[in-house]
């Protein structure tokens, strides 16, 4: 029996949905930092976190300083099992709203649990990247960094279902 390819990360054992498909190796490629304990927050907009690569990553950052936004995909490794089997919640973590499929929304509540957000790049100095309004806690995996590019990330014309817009 296969186990779940990200078993580095969250050293539990899955059988393998789709046998015969390649696992899929990831590795942290760094670490956040910051004074954020407890991640149950709804205003991440002020926080700011460094985010400490691996040192042989350095020179990936060349060219990166240009951009005011970056994208970071984060691992959110304190999401428990149970957690991970969710389909439904409440938006928001609000019972007075009604439950909605986690596919459906910005929830930590997921069956791979990665986290995505838009930064603001404060700097760079070696292998560390400061950045500010990154939802993630102090020693949170980070899997990927992107900068931001406005006419590949936005959408002029996305749209929302009402339930969403209030």
């Amino acid at each position: 029996m296969r186990v779940d390819p990200l078993r580095r990360l969250t050293g539990r054992h899955r059988p393998e949905p789709f046998p015969g498909l390649p696992p899929i190796p990831v590795e942290p490629i760094g670490w956040v930092r910051n004074d954020v304990t407890d991640p149950r927050r709804h205003d991440w907009s002020g926080v700011r976190s460094a985010i400490v690569l691996r040192p042989e990553l350095a020179a990936a950052l060349d060219g990166l300083a240009g951009f005011s936004h970056v994208i970071v995909v984060c691992w959110l490794d304190r999401v428990t099992e149970a957690e991970r089997r969710l389909t439904r919640v409440h938006p928001a973590g609000d019972p007075r709203l009604p439950a909605r499929g986690v596919l459906a929304l910005r929830t930590h509540h997921r069956p791979n649990p990665i986290g995505v957000s838009v930064v603001r790049l404060e700097g760079i100095a070696g292998a560390v990247v400061r950045v500010r309004g990154l939802d993630a806690a102090d020693r949170t995996p980070v899997l990927d960094l992107k900068p931001y590019v406005p006419h590949y990330d936005s959408v002029p014309d996305a749209r929302l279902p009402d339930w969403a817009l209030g």
